[in-house]
C-alpha cells in the first residue's frame, strides 16, 4: 500500500483547518494563572496560562485590548475567552484571547504579597537603611549564574564603560531548589571581600523562575549586607522582594552595570574640562592679582619716604635754581645800574676834571674853595692837581664881573 507524501506546509495547514472547524476550540474559556507576561511595543500582550499540570501560550492582539480594564501581572488568576488556533510557521498552537477576566490570584502571588507586607512592616524596605552607591567604584561583585546572559551583559558593559574596574563573580544557582541558599552564600562571600558594590540578579523569566529572589533568607541577606547592593532581577516589569530591600533597583542586569560602573572616558573628559576651566580661572585670578600688586606697588612707591625726599630735593634744587636765576638777574641789573652810576660819577669826579687840566682848591682847613670871597690876600690855599698838591699864598683877590657860580 502506497503512503501519500505531504509537505510540511500541507500538514500545518491541515492541522490549522482542524482547529478552525472545531466548534469547541473556536469559542473556549480557559482558567489559569498568568505567567511570563510581556507587553509588546506594538500593543500586543503575550503571556502563558498555567495550572498544576500544564501551560498554554496566549496572545491578546492590540485590537482586542479595548475591553481590558486592568493590567496583567505575574501570578494573577484569570479566565480567558477566545479561540485556539495554530501558528503554521512554528507548528505550535496558542489561545487568541478576546476577553480576559480576573478570577483571583495564584498561590505564588499570594505568598509574594504576604511576605512583602511582612518585610515592609519589619522595616526592611525603609529608605533610612539604604546605602548610597559609590560613584567611582573599582571592584564590583556579581551574584548570578555563571552561564547566563546576565553576567555576559554585565562584563561587556563594565569593560566598555571602564576597563579598569575588576569584576568578581560568585556563580550562584538562580532558580530551582536550593537556589536561595547559594544566592545568600554569594552575597555573604562577596560582602566579606570589602568590594565597592554588589549586583544581585539574573535574566527574565516566570514568577516561578524568579522565585528564589522572593525568598525571605535572600531578602535578609541583602538587608544585612554591609556593601551597597543593586538588584537586577528579570525585566523592567518584573518586581521581586529583593528589589524592595536592595539599596538600588535596576530594571535589568545591563542597566545595573550602567548604574554601578562609571564611564571612564566621560570621567576623563569631565576632568579635562574641569582642568581647563580651573586653568582659565587661575589665569584670570593671577592676572587680577598681578594688576592689584602693580597698583599697590605704585601706591607704595608714591608714598615711599625716599621718593618723597627725592621729590623734595628736586623741588629744593628747582627753588635754588630759581633763586640763583633771580639773584643773577638782580645782580646783572645792579651791575648795569652801578656801571651807569659809575660812569655818571666818574664824569663828575674832581679827579677826572683835574686830569683834564682843572685843579681842586681848598682852604687850609680843607674847606672847598668856591668863591674868591672866602680868601683874602696873603691866605694860604691848597691846590690839588692830578699828579700832586701845591700850597700857595693868595697875592690878590678880585671878583670877576662875568663868571657867576
Amino acid at each position: 500500500m502506497a503512503v501519500s507524501v505531504y509537505s510540511v506546509s500541507q500538514i500545518s495547514g491541515y492541522i490549522k483547518n482542524m482547529f478552525v472547524t472545531d466548534y469547541l476550540l473556536n469559542q473556549v474559556c480557559v482558567k489559569g494563572e498568568i505567567s511570563n507576561c510581556k507587553y509588546h511595543y506594538s500593543g500586543h500582550i503575550y503571556f502563558t496560562l498555567k495550572d498544576e499540570g500544564a501551560s498554554l501560550s496566549c496572545v491578546m492582539f492590540s485590537a482586542s485590548r479595548k475591553g481590558l480594564g486592568f493590567k496583567l501581572e505575574e501570578g494573577m488568576q484569570v479566565k480567558v475567552t477566545g479561540q485556539i488556533s495554530t501558528y503554521e510557521k512554528g507548528s505550535s498552537y496558542e489561545l487568541f484571547a478576546r476577553l480576559i477576566e480576573q478570577d483571583g490570584r495564584g498561590d505564588l502571588y499570594m505568598q509574594y504579597e504576604l511576605l512583602k507586607k511582612e518585610l515592609e512592616e519589619r522595616g526592611l524596605f525603609a529608605d533610612e537603611y539604604k546605602q548610597p552607591i559609590p560613584k567611582y567604584i573599582t571592584r564590583l561583585g556579581v551574584v548570578t549564574a555563571s552561564t547566563g546572559a546576565a553576567i555576559h551583559d554585565i562584563i561587556n558593559i563594565s569593560s566598555r564603560r571602564n576597563p579598569y574596574v575588576q569584576v568578581y563573580l560568585y556563580p550562584a544557582q538562580v532558580q530551582g531548589e536550593g537556589a536561595a541558599a547559594t544566592i545568600v552564600k554569594g552575597i555573604e562571600t562577596l560582602d566579606a571581600m570589602g568590594l565597592d558594590c554588589i549586583i544581585v540578579g539574573r535574566g527574565g523569566g516566570s514568577i516561578e523562575d524568579l522565585w528564589a529572589f522572593n525568598e525571605e533568607i535572600v531578602a535578609q541577606a541583602v538587608f544585612d549586607c554591609g556593601t551597597p547592593v543593586i538588584s537586577a532581577v528579570g525585566h523592567e516589569t518584573d518586581f521581586t522582594i529583593v528589589d524592595f530591600v536592595a539599596d538600588l533597583r535596576a530594571p535589568t542586569p545591563s542597566a545595573a552595570a550602567e548604574l554601578a560602573v562609571f564611564d571612564y572616558k566621560e570621567f576623563i573628559d569631565k576632568c579635562e574640562s574641569y582642568r581647563r576651566r580651573m586653568s582659565r580661572v587661575m589665569e584670570r585670578e593671577l592676572s587680577d592679582f598681578k594688576n592689584r600688586i602693580s597698583l599697590y606697588k605704585l601706591m607704595l612707591e608714591k608714598g615711599n619716604p625716599s621718593n618723597r625726599l627725592i621729590e623734595q630735593k628736586r623741588r629744593l634744587i628747582d627753588l635754588n635754581n630759581r633763586i640763583d636765576n633771580i639773584m643773577m638777574d638782580r645782580l646783572g641789573a645792579a651791575k648795569h645800574r652801578l656801571a651807569v652810576l659809575s660812569e655818571r660819577l666818574n664824569g663828575n669826579s674832581p679827579l677826572t676834571k683835574i686830569s683834564s687840566g682843572y685843579a681842586f682848591v681848598t682852604l687850609q682847613n680843607g674847606e672847598r674853595l668856591k668863591s674868591v670871597a672866602q680868601v683874602s690876600a696873603g691866605d694860604r690855599i691848597n691846590i690839588s692837581l692830578a699828579d700832586g698838591q701845591i700850597t700857595a699864598v693868595a697875592a690878590e683877590c678880585r671878583k670877576s664881573s662875568v663868571y657867576k657860580a
